[in-house]
């Protein structure tokens, strides 16, 4: 690009960044004060943001609510949801919006260069000519509103994101995470909530609302990101003519202010409501929070995440240790965020009791004193880096495009100084610079000014309460009944009418020559072709080894697998509590500690993990393979390295450490209570599908609610159950870790196959061989239909069968089923109407089909809707113009790119499920090809996994009572 060419547009730098591989260049928009930053390189999942400064003045949800609602309308685009158009008729590889506590991102990903160009022109048109001026119908039904059926009903309030942040203040880790943030930072906006808080939400005028637009949703305070392989004066010239131009530049004051330092740390107390049969004891959050300089200094900015590393993070790490060895908590957790203007630091334990506040800090601090006094361990800390570095080059950031995490990364510093936006991601010489401070006193200078010496600090404590959300919900109903109480007959019949010209609002279709203003590609756009599948089959001295040649940058990526088929069903938990144990336990030759970080230094790390397969070919004998896996990545020449402590954690960990195994004990029953909180959707579904389905219920017993029983029971009852613990987990390790009983999967460059596969073979040799008693592998299931009571605010209301198992056939239709689901009937229903936050549905090849809503202030009404789909699908009639949106929205779903080890693990997937590129093929010319009676026809099928009626519901205790007749049984979670 010739930017002397852009003749709107002044040049402020340019940089080669060679650390991602790419050229830098910043602009800024001479007319409107525009800022924009380009990284221009050969990658084709182009990324484009438009983002705002939003620092919240108050804590009524702002922000958010205005994320959601200009994507629900405007000029050039004036349906009632573009946002949902787009996602259901477009390539694109991400396409959302997010709220931070200081900033509002629009971000936009695709591979296709007129998907691109019509999800820019969307964003664009939405951020800056929204249509939230010409009416308050988006503003309630995405922020708040008062929800009055009748005259003489009960008056309530709805909103996505009221019901949203009822959801997120229910998790007290949600609730610990903003009062840290607000004890640090009291005279800026980081002391408000800018997701809302939903006592507050309701104060928010429809004024006040227009008003935050008027003033931050400016070119003059907006950021503008563009990533990839495009034409970069093409695309500047287009938001130039199209937007930029437009506007004259503007003094808006949206500076992020720095807090004035403390004198002396402060010390917070706040409460968290638990369920009624959830104990006190042990419950409570201690927190030890400081504020560490400020995001623009590149060097503290990855100097703190290598101390989180070293100090806290890592197990074993001094912090963690010295705080579990004195008994406080059961989990201790390390927190460094640096996405704010002034990060913060903070060491927090969970499952401790209030009495424990002043040895925590001591602890603490006389735990830092002493690795000041006697120095860091310098493998701890080449670890860190190694581990940081790993990543910074491996760029894979799972299914999130890498332009996308760049461009978020940016705003680390973008935000705070308009020329650096590539402060953090131009990084090597800084990654140099620490590993150079190794040998001197430079990290534990840190840790004595940062730390020890810092008085910009805070001791935040979350407390245990019984009933509080019942409480609330009490006031707030009173509340409510109040004000309705003090209005005349006509102001009740007005929020009656309110109510019902919302509803009607959002069941009236957008008519068709407005949707059709929403740009959408045709289906032959897309090629049949289906992506390469990636299978050699090798052996290494007898040791089926499935070999992915791929080029991915000299890293190789190894997976042992191992068959736990030989396990009976009683031992099927315990294989779970083996995973969780291996790896952070000490082993023969290392403690805990310096095995993580001997393996961090010298490769991008080791995980285990329990995963299931089923032949694709025989679902309907419901036969599955559940396996034992163990993964690394590393560069080439540290493959034998990392094969030989795969072997040290397999065969050499010691089993019988009764103290580090009721840690780890105590750390997994904690996480799992954060897991159902934080997604308890995904947990409801798991549960629900248990009933019917094997390998759904393998997965329960191993990663769900009946294993969180098992590892509660096993806590609180450690004296009794530690022996017969202990000897489950070295059976089953004699059991599975066999030669017999191994398949490897290898990505990498096909030259570097030949030296793996010799270690494979040398590794297998050390393999157990002694005779073990094989089990019969089967497991029992059993429909239960349970409500298990929270202290949260909102529902996961989940419902699961079988079409399989009642004589239906799957058919690729049923990929696009998913997408009118969850952007039509479903998000209609639930989400708009019904103001939950959330609502997914899914349907697999082995028959199995769920659906399930996210943060749902309703249960027996959602149920009710699931119950109408069939209806639905068997009136559905649509456009064809619709029809072709669904279509490609589903190859949308089942095409996104894909990084070298995404490759491979794809692959090896297929193989293992015994998938052929025949089958792709034949699923992919089904969606492609689907007519609107293949949709029709489904209808059969969902009325088989509704007939099948299995039902999970986790949420509010209240809720769960008063619905009871729906439940064979109500219990509490925790």
């Amino acid at each position: 690009m010739d930017s002397k060419k852009l003749q709107a547009y002044e040049l402020i730098q340019e940089r080669d960044l060679s650390g991602i591989k790419a050229k830098g260049t910043l602009l800024r928009h001479k007319k409107s004060g525009a800022r924009i930053a380009l990284i221009e390189n050969y990658d084709d999942n182009k990324v484009f943001s438009i983002a705002f400064r939003t620092p919240p003045e108050d804590s009524t949800g702002l922000p958010h609510i205005l994320e959601h609602s200009v994507l629900c309308g405007s000029k050039e685009f004036p349906a009632k949801d573009p946002f949902v158009e787009l996602v259901k008729g477009s390539l694109n590889t991400f396409l959302n919006a997010m709220t931070y506590p200081d900033k509002t991102v629009y971000p936009i990903a695709s591979c296709n260069d007129q998907d691109f160009q019509n999800l820019m022109h969307v964003y664009m048109d939405a951020v800056f000519y929204p249509n939230i001026y010409e009416s308050d119908k988006t503003f309630r039904q995405e922020g708040w509103s008062y929800e009055l059926e009748d005259p003489d009903g009960e008056l309530k309030y709805n909103g996505v994101v009221y019901n949203e942040m009822k959801g997120a203040f229910s998790s007290p880790d949600g609730v610990l995470d903003r009062m840290i943030l607000n004890s640090l930072f009291p005279d800026t906006s980081y002391s408000n909530e800018s997701g809302g808080d939903p006592d507050a939400i309701p104060s928010l005028t429809y004024e006040d609302f227009l008003n935050f637009h008027r003033k931050y949703y400016h070119p003059s305070n907006s950021y503008i990101y563009l990533y990839g392989d495009m034409d970069m004066e093409e695309k500047l010239q287009w938001l130039d003519e199209k937007y930029l131009s437009r506007f004259e530049k503007a003094e808006i004051d949206s500076e992020i202010r720095l807090q004035k330092p403390f004198d002396e740390p402060v010390e917070w107390k706040r409460y968290y409501s638990i369920a009624a049969n959830e104990s006190e004891e042990m419950n409570t959050y201690l927190s030890y929070n400081k504020v560490i300089g400020t995001s623009l200094d590149e060097k503290l900015y990855l100097a703190f995440s290598i101390l989180d590393y070293a100090l806290l993070s890592a197990p074993g790490a001094p912090l963690k240790k010295a705080l579990t060895d004195a008994g406080i908590g059961h989990d201790i957790l390390g927190s460094y965020d640096n996405g704010i203007y002034q990060p913060t630091f903070s060491v927090i334990a969970k499952n401790a009791e209030e009495s424990q506040k002043e040895e925590f800090v001591r602890v603490i601090e006389s735990t830092l004193e002493k690795i000041v006094k006697e120095g860091i361990d310098p493998d701890a800390l080449t670890a860190g880096i190694n581990y940081h570095e790993f990543r910074y080059r491996e760029a894979d950031f799972g299914s999130y495009p890498k332009g996308l995490m760049y461009g978020l990364q940016m705003f680390d510093s973008w935000l705070y100084d308009e020329e650096s936006p590539f402060l953090h991601i131009e990084a090597l010489d800084t990654f140099a610079f620490l590993k150079e401070q190794i040998s001197t006193s430079y990290y534990e200078d840190l840790i004595q000014k940062y730390f020890l010496d810092n008085t910009h600090a805070s001791i935040v404590m979350i407390c245990p309460k019984k009933g509080l959300t019942a409480e609330a919900d009490q006031k707030l109903h009173q509340k409510l009944q109040d004000y309705k109480a003090g209005l005349s007959r006509e102001e009740v019949e007005k929020l009656v009418q309110d109510t019902k010209d919302l509803r009607a609002y959002q069941e009236e279709p957008t008519p068709p020559e407005i949707l059709e203003k929403i740009p959408v590609l045709k289906v032959s756009d897309i090629s049949e072709d289906i992506a390469p599948i990636y299978n050699e089959e090798q052996k290494a001295g007898g040791v089926p080894c499935i070999c992915h040649p791929i080029d991915t940058n000299g890293i190789g990526y190894l997976t042992l697998i191992f068959d736990l088929r030989t396990l009976s069903e009683k031992e099927i938990p315990y294989a779970g509590l083996l995973q969780a144990v291996l790896g952070i336990i000490d082993t023969e030759h290392y403690e805990y500690g310096k095995l993580f970080n001997e393996i961090n230094r010298r490769t991008g790390g080791i995980e285990t993990s329990l995963e299931m397969y089923t032949d694709v070919t025989k679902v309907k004998e419901k036969e599955f393979r559940p396996t034992f896996e163990i993964k690394t990545k590393a560069m080439y020449g540290q493959l034998p390295f990392a094969l030989s402590m795969m072997e040290e954690i397999l065969m050499r960990s010691v089993l019988t450490d009764e103290k580090r195994i009721k840690e780890i004990l105590d750390m997994l029953k904690s996480r799992l209570q954060m897991k159902f909180l934080s997604a308890g959707h995904s947990s409801a579904v798991l549960r629900a599908m248990s009933y019917s389905s094997p390998l759904a219920c393998f997965k329960d017993m191993t990663n769900g609610i009946e294993y969180y029983e098992t590892v509660s029971r096993i806590a609180d009852h450690f004296e009794e159950e530690k022996d017969r613990l202990m000897e489950m987990l070295q059976t089953i390790s004699r059991k599975v870790f066999r030669k017999d009983r191994m398949i490897v999967s290898y990505t990498g460059e096909p030259e570097s196959k030949e030296p793996v596969l010799q270690e494979i073979e040398k590794f297998s040799g050390c393999l157990h061989t002694e005779e073990v008693e094989e089990s019969g592998f089967q497991l029992t299931c059993a429909k239960k239909n349970e409500g298990f009571q929270t202290s949260s605010k909102v529902q996961y209301v989940a419902m699961a069968g079988n079409f399989i198992d009642a004589g239906a056939e799957y058919h690729g239709a049923l990929q696009i089923l998913k997408v009118i689901m969850g952007y039509e009937y479903l998000w209609q229903n639930i989400r708009v109407k019904g103001g939950a936050y959330g609502c997914m549905s899914s349907f697999n090849k082995l028959g199995e089909g769920y659906f399930v809503s996210y943060r749902d202030p309703h249960l027996k009404n959602t149920l009710e809707i699931y119950q109408g789909v069939t209806e639905y699908l068997r009136n559905f009639d649509v456009s064809d113009r619709d029809m072709t949106k669904f279509i490609i929205g589903t190859i949308s779903n089942m095409d996104q790119p894909m990084t070298p080890a995404t490759k491979g693990d794809r692959s090896m997937n297929l193989y293992m499920n015994h998938v052929t590129e025949e089958m792709i093929r034949k699923e992919r010319l089904e969606v492609l090809r689907a007519t609107q009676q293949d949709i029709r026809n489904l209808a059969d099928i969902v009325e088989k996994v509704l007939q099948a009626d299995q039902i999970c519901v986790i949420g509010n205790e209240d809720k769960i009572e008063q619905e009871k007749e729906i439940f064979t049984e109500v219990k509490a979670l925790f």
